[in-house]
């Protein structure tokens, strides 16, 4: 798109922890060993494109627990989905999940989240930067597609004026659930190099502060038994996918995330269902997770 086509709406005055630029990530570069990449909450995402009226795989910005301030270049609407973290436009509270028509010089912060981990806010027009592969996400695991956010940051939206207006003002959605997560999973393909991987199924885990966009560590909870391996062979290097749980050789899961490498050489014994892999991208360090088998 050319730039005559982009407006400057933003201004960054603050990131938080972490805060990059995410739309549904780069398909179809598997052969180049490139990722998918994009969201870690794609639901998110694509809600808070809804509220404002852009396709779902308009890019956005997605920040860790929160502490994102925003200045507004010019009028310019907004949503912020995902944790649940205090959101104020010059002071005044605004509800999660609504549409925030912010005038000129108007500031947004984006507080501390009290639940969930990733936090989203949608643009208007979508944020305008040139695309990587056709992506205009930010994979930490790879370095591609823009730098994270910094502060002084001006960022554009595209031209908007063939989009829907929205037709609602708030997003009735449940709250960021702060107890135990249970995810669905599919069993395979390499539960059989476990000597028992119902393991997986009983008592709980708990995420460690291993925890990034590239996957979830999580350590057993209690006396459950772990997860032993049969032998000690070397796996070949094998493609694994979206929510795949591989096992390390310590017997500790990892969850991938969006930014996940594309291929490993430790077995994966399940894979969390793409539905559920959202809730693993909102667990905080500490939370309790449960699996289930799907079905």
């Amino acid at each position: 798109m050319s730039p005559a086509c982009r407006t400057t709406v933003l201004r960054v005055v603050a990131t938080g922890p972490s805060s990059t630029i995410q739309d549904l990530g780069r398909p179809g570069w598997f052969s180049i060993g490139v990722g998918v990449s994009g969201a870690a909450d794609r639901g998110s995402l694509k809600l808070a494109n809804r509220l404002v009226g852009n396709p779902e795989d308009a890019a956005g910005i997605e920040t860790l627990l929160g502490g994102l301030e925003l200045v507004a270049l010019a009028p310019v609407l907004l949503a912020v989905t995902g944790a649940d973290a205090p959101i104020t436009v010059d002071g005044v509270a605004q509800a999660r999940a609504s549409v925030l028509a912010v005038r000129s010089g108007q500031r947004l912060r984006i507080g501390m989240a009290a639940a969930g981990l990733r936090v989203y806010v949608g643009v208007r027009g979508g944020i305008a930067i040139d695309p990587v592969l056709g992506s205009r996400s930010r994979d930490t695991l790879a370095g591609l597609g823009p730098e994270p956010l910094s502060a002084g940051m001006e960022l554009g939206a595209h031209e908007s004026g063939s989009y829907p207006w929205p037709n609602v003002e708030v997003a009735p959605v449940a709250p960021v659930d702060s107890g135990v997560v249970t995810a669905r999973v599919v069993p395979g393909p390499r539960d059989d190099w476990f000597t028992d991987p119902q393991a997986l199924f009983a008592g709980a885990w708990q995420v460690t502060d291993r925890a990034d966009r590239v996957g979830v560590r999580l350590a057993r909870v209690g006396d459950d038994p772990p997860l032993t391996r049969i032998n000690d062979k070397e796996l070949p290097t094998e493609g694994v996918p979206l929510g795949a749980i591989q096992v390390q050789p310590s017997g500790e899961p990892v969850v991938f995330l969006a930014d996940h490498p594309i291929t490993g050489g430790y077995p994966v014994i399940a894979t969390v269902v793409s539905e559920d892999v959202d809730l693993l991208a909102q667990a905080r360090p500490g939370q309790q997770l449960r699996f289930r088998p799907a079905g």
